[in-house]
């Protein structure tokens, strides 16, 4: 079952790349999803774990690009000290793709989707933005557990109403404090792919996912 996890993190990591560029050249970006995920996927003996790897990307990209507006009011509302344009651009994708699994990928464990989030956050970003990633997802995880109990809907409403501490943790920094590069993602070319921002190389993990 290693194998699914793999395609999973990888989907998640190139979603998170394009949805970082998306966020900072805006929507003239979408035309080049399909190049960009093909260019990512294309290569490999396994084709249907490229596959699964392109469909999921694919998924998160346009699942988090259609809920925005909605995503965002679940961060903003947990993280009331911590305006929204104040976290780094990483972080805030990276919630943002989070939730929206917490939300709408029902198949997917909670425990699976904060833990991936939060290795992603660690690879990617500050010292910092894992526990901040895990204060964030761990109190949406009660509210949304709450909220379906609560309206027998999968996908509760935004809980603006409802109580929501800031999450434990010192506030992230801001993007001038991320490890970035910033040129804008390239266009997909022959040779090696290049992320918009330095990967910290990570312990093999082992597990399984849904």
């Amino acid at each position: 079952m290693a194998a699914p996890v793999r395609r999973r993190t990888r989907a998640r990591e190139l979603a998170l790349q394009f949805l970082y560029t998306l966020e900072l050249r805006g929507h003239e970006a979408h035309e080049e999803r399909e190049a960009f995920i093909d260019h990512h996927t294309r290569r490999g003996q396994d084709a249907r774990g490229q596959a699964e790897i392109a469909q999921y990307a694919r998924t998160l990209i346009q699942g988090v690009d259609q809920h925005r507006e909605e995503l965002n009011r679940w961060i903003e509302h947990i993280a009331r000290n911590w305006r929204l344009e104040r976290m780094a651009h990483v972080d805030r994708n990276i919630l943002r793709m989070a939730i929206f699994e917490l939300l709408y990928q029902p198949d997917i464990p909670f425990k699976v989707v904060i833990n991936e989030a939060i290795d992603i956050a660690k690879r990617y970003s500050t010292g910092q933005s894992g526990s901040f990633v895990n204060g964030i997802l761990d109190r949406a995880r009660i509210l949304i557990q709450e909220g379906r109990e609560r309206t027998g809907l999968e996908a509760p409403p935004p809980p603006d109403a409802a109580p929501a501490p800031a999450p434990a943790g010192d506030p992230v920094p801001g993007d001038r404090d991320i490890r970035l590069d910033p040129a804008p993602m390239p266009r997909p070319r022959e040779g090696a792919p290049r992320l918009p921002f330095r990967r910290r190389p990570s312990p093999p993990t082992s597990g399984s996912e849904a």
